[in-house]
């Protein structure tokens, strides 16, 4: 095994599944499917696959989203990858036409498509209109997609061969604050599997669940409270659609206490839907909630910091439900 970053982990799951599928493509705008890694070759797909099959299609979120849509349709699988918040461009033709297709068709449509969209949510100093916070609310509310947030690359590669190998559409979101983020991810083919949870750590005092580009600061927070004597079991939800339920039902029957961080607003967000499938089933625990404020981002990077939910956040937040 080798260290490798977020992305170059990606690719080289896609690299792998296009080699295997001569008829898979890759559309996308502003950013080419390239990436290094130190003491690995460098992954560009357009240069082995060719513009034959890696198409960079202009800045088009609507149109890629179709395309991909419509490769599907012909039985092939395609990925597409839309950065920024280009990607709310594209929220139309996933919500009323990729989330509903298979279920019209009564599963003959088969779906194989992927649709990696950037969260820019957590990158200071863009402003509200380029870093509307996080999204993934919005593609886990769509019936018929699934809706999937890597926070590692380990899980980044795995989770992207189970996503291509999936019948379903899969909405694939990318962190962008995780993008140097480096871990030992084997080279060989590997699955990750699609609506399960990760225990990042085991605990018996309270459970701080979150997904994403929020695991940092709640790995952070959670060894911060270690030092004060506090057992924190932390969950990773890697999927927000489907959600591993069970996972954190056990958790939270053991520790009778549920934090739940989320990086996007606090109104509706995955969070709330945690506490909810938590409280459907534990009776008597404690659950408490710390998310981005109802407000459009500041471009300011100081008070974007300070809004986010951050380890210090997190802290006070525990040790209020705690104590």
């Amino acid at each position: 095994m080798a260290r490798k970053s977020w992305m170059y982990s990606v690719l080289e799951a896609v690299q792998y599944e296009m080699r295997q599928d001569k008829n898979m493509l890759w559309l996308f705008e502003l950013t080419p499917p390239v990436s290094a890694n130190p003491g690995k070759p460098v992954i560009n797909l357009e240069t082995e696959f060719t513009r034959n099959r890696v198409l960079n299609t202009g800045i088009d979120e609507n149109w890629m989203a179709s395309a991909v849509l419509g490769a599907g349709l012909a039985g092939s699988k395609a990925v597409t990858y839309i950065p920024y918040q280009g990607n709310c461009m594209c929220f139309q033709v996933i919500q009323n036409h990729a989330g509903k297709l298979r279920h019209m068709t009564g599963g003959r449509a088969s779906m194989p498509i992927v649709f990696i969209l950037e969260m820019t949510g957590q990158t200071p100093g863009f402003a509200g209109q380029h870093s509307d916070y996080e999204i993934d609310t919005y593609y886990a509310h769509i019936p018929g997609v699934k809706t999937v947030v890597p926070s590692t690359p380990y899980d980044a590669k795995g989770m992207m061969v189970s996503a291509l190998r999936d019948p379903d559409p899969v909405v694939y979101l990318y962190p962008a604050g995780l993008r140097e983020l480096m871990e030992e991810v084997p080279d060989e083919q590997y699955t990750v599997p699609l609506g399960k949870a990760a225990v990042r750590q085991v605990g018996r005092d309270i459970t701080i669940v979150g997904s994403g580009g929020g695991m940092p600061e709640i790995l952070d927070a959670a060894e911060k409270l270690k030092g004060q004597g506090m057992s924190v079991e932390v969950i990773d939800l890697r999927s927000i659609k489907p959600m591993d339920t069970e996972t954190l039902v056990n958790s939270v029957r053991k520790t009778r206490r549920l934090l739940a961080v989320d990086q996007g607003y606090y109104t509706l967000s995955p969070g709330a839907e945690v506490v909810a499938r938590v409280a459907e089933n534990v009776t008597g625990a404690r659950f408490k909630r710390v998310a981005f404020p109802d407000a459009p981002p500041p471009a300011s990077p100081e008070m974007f910091l300070w809004m986010r939910p951050n380890a210090d956040h997190i802290v006070a937040a525990a040790k209020k439900l705690v104590g």
